[in-house]
């Protein structure tokens, strides 16, 4: 198969995956959902995020989880002891979810006027970045153990997200890690780019998180 019909395969690809994600947005528009596309490397603590944020959002706003993996329930079982309703979509040897997958997978969870929903995406920061979901935000979660270059080095990803959440801030007497340098990388990338910094183990920066939610 030659160069152009790869190019052209591709294109078709992500033309139906466009339309699908379109038929989602205007589905979760007509149900007032907010939902947020959770995209990150492998190890970022998005899950130990998410299952904290869950656990404060209870009796507040009703939340869905769908939860995307190439194996194991490991993670959807995490979040469903929050008492959340979650979905797992593993994907095999698939490095991201796609709009026909979240479109199944919300057939799959019940209700959730005015609610969040938020889709965990396969650890990966690369080929989540070309598929559009029907999201309303990208938010990219980056850890301080992972290095202030990585805008720099998936920078379709940061150029895609309306957030970046600094994660376990709490470990950074302990690693070296340049905040500051980091929020300069995404900005370069992505001048519009908000960040949040946080530690969901210790509570650290959850607030200004949660309002960003509020308000999102």
């Amino acid at each position: 198969m030659g160069q152009r019909q790869l190019i052209a395969i591709e294109m078709d690809v992500l033309a139906k995956n466009n339309a699908l994600a379109a038929h989602n947005r205007e589905h979760f528009t007509t149900a007032d959902q907010l939902v947020l596309n959770l995209v990150s490397s492998p190890g970022s603590g998005k899950t130990t995020l998410l299952c904290e944020t869950l656990r404060q959002l209870a009796d507040k706003r009703p939340c869905a989880v769908i939860e995307g993996d190439q194996q194991t329930s490991a993670d959807a079982d995490r979040i469903r002891a929050t008492g959340v309703p979650a979905v797992q979509i593993n994907t095999g040897k698939g490095c991201h979810l796609d709009a026909k997958m979240v479109h199944d997978a919300c057939h799959q969870l019940p209700a959730n006027q005015g609610g969040i929903l938020f889709i965990e995406n396969v650890g990966n920061l690369v080929c989540p970045a070309s598929f559009d979901l029907g999201e309303k935000y990208k938010v990219a979660i980056l850890s301080v153990t992972e290095g202030e270059e990585k805008p720099l080095k998936y920078p379709d990803m940061f150029a895609a997200a309306q957030l970046m959440v600094i994660n376990k801030i709490d470990l950074l007497p302990y690693v070296s890690f340049d905040v500051a340098r980091c929020i300069e990388n995404a900005k370069r990338v992505n001048p519009y780019i908000q960040v949040i910094q946080v530690s969901a183990t210790t509570g650290e920066g959850m607030d200004a998180w949660l309002n960003w939610l509020a308000t999102a």
